[in-house]
C-alpha cells in the first residue's frame, strides 16, 4: 500500500499530536498543580549545584542542559509526578527533579549596583549596592519592594528591579 504525500503528512500529524497530547494536559499552566495542589506557577531555587534539565518528566528523557547554580530562583510552571518543569529568568529550562529544588525563595537582581535600603522607601539610607546578576535570599515582601539578603547586608529593594518573585506577591 502506498501513501500519498498529502496522507503521509497526515498520519505523521496524527503520530506527533497523540504523543505530544499528554505532555500538553500536564503541562498546562492551571492554577494549581495536580501533583502538589501548589499555585502555578511559583518560584523556587535550586537546592543543588547542579542540575540536569530534561525534555520530558523522566530519566529516559534526553538532558538538554545543566543549570549550575546553586539558590537559582527558577518558576515552576508545570508539575508530573516528581518533576517539576521549570524555567530560568530567560525563559530557558525543561523537566527537573523536585529532589533538586528548594521552596528557599531567592530572587535575581536585575539591575547593576541596586541599591538596599534600610527600610521600604526611596529616601531611606542606603546600607548596600548589589551587582546585576546577584542572587540574594527573598524575605518579606509588600506590594513595591521586597527585603533581601545578601553578603552579610540585609535591605529593601524594589520589587521591580528583581526576578524571582511575582508583581502582586505579598509575603510576610
Amino acid at each position: 500500500m502506498t501513501l500519498s504525500f498529502k496522507s503521509a503528512r497526515v498520519a505523521l500529524m496524527t503520530i506527533i499530536l497523540m504523543t505530544l497530547a499528554p505532555l500538553a494536559s500536564i503541562a498546562r499552566a492551571d492554577s494549581t498543580g495536580p501533583v502538589t495542589s501548589l499555585p502555578l506557577p511559583r518560584f523556587v531555587s535550586m537546592k543543588a549545584a547542579e542540575g540536569n534539565v530534561r525534555r520530558g518528566p523522566s530519566l529516559s528523557h534526553r538532558i538538554d542542559w545543566v543549570f549550575k547554580r546553586r539558590d537559582m530562583p527558577l518558576r515552576i510552571t508545570a508539575e508530573h509526578g516528581h518533576w517539576r518543569r521549570v524555567e530560568d529568568r530567560d525563559g530557558m529550562g525543561g523537566w527537573v527533579h523536585y529532589s533538586l529544588l528548594s521552596g528557599t525563595r531567592t530572587v535575581l537582581v536585575e539591575q547593576d549596583m541596586l541599591q538596599l535600603h534600610v527600610n521600604p522607601d526611596p529616601k531611606a539610607a542606603v546600607v548596600a549596592r548589589l551587582e546585576l546578576g546577584v542572587v540574594a535570599r527573598l524575605g518579606e515582601c509588600t506590594l513595591e519592594w521586597c527585603e533581601l539578603r545578601s553578603g552579610g547586608f540585609t535591605g529593601w529593594a524594589p520589587k521591580v528591579r528583581l526576578w524571582g518573585v511575582g508583581p502582586k506577591e505579598l509575603r510576610e
